[in-house]
């Protein structure tokens, strides 16, 4: 396993564990100040698989990348997933801060949201628990995002994937 896929495995133990436990709490993690989670009073979901999208090179400051996550459930019971973006930072540093990227999402009217990122163990990543939705059987996923560069010099890869609960 290469160190990249050993450190992004591990932030998203560490993630998962967090989040799981910001759900039993119902109180806000301190991962970031950027984190945005939903408070609820029933225990967070723990995703039990992931369906990882082809990775690319993160862009050049000033230069945005515009991509589709698409899932869809073919199984014949509904099925809980939440899309999510992670920048991982290079394995010799220096690592990626939420500033240094801007991660938008496009609704439903086709306006452009801003996503909030956390960041932890070198990676950057866009919250599951406020992603999650039920698709039914059939139905598919469809998110279009774009990440921008902020800051100068940044260097990592984006990685879009699906998380895929129970």
């Amino acid at each position: 396993m290469s160190s990249i896929n050993h450190r992004l495995r591990g932030a998203t133990l560490a993630l998962t564990a967090a989040l799981v436990g910001v759900g039993m709490a119902g109180a806000a993690p301190a991962l970031a100040s950027t984190a945005t989670v939903a408070s609820t009073s029933t225990p967070a979901l723990v995703p039990a698989d992931f369906v990882d999208a082809p990775v690319r090179a993160l862009p050049a400051a000033g230069q945005s990348h515009t991509f589709t996550v698409t899932y869809r459930n073919n199984s014949s019971t509904d099925q809980v997933v939440a899309p999510q973006i992670l920048v991982e930072s290079p394995d010799t540093g220096p690592y990626l801060a939420p500033a240094d990227i801007l991660v938008e999402r496009r609704n439903a009217a086709g306006q452009r949201e801003i996503v909030p990122v956390a960041s932890q163990t070198g990676t950057l990543f866009t919250d599951l628990v406020a992603a999650q939705q039920t698709l039914r059987p059939g139905e598919t996923l469809t998110e279009r995002y774009r990440v921008t560069v902020i800051t100068r010099g940044a260097a990592g890869t984006v990685q879009p994937r699906v998380a895929l609960y129970g």
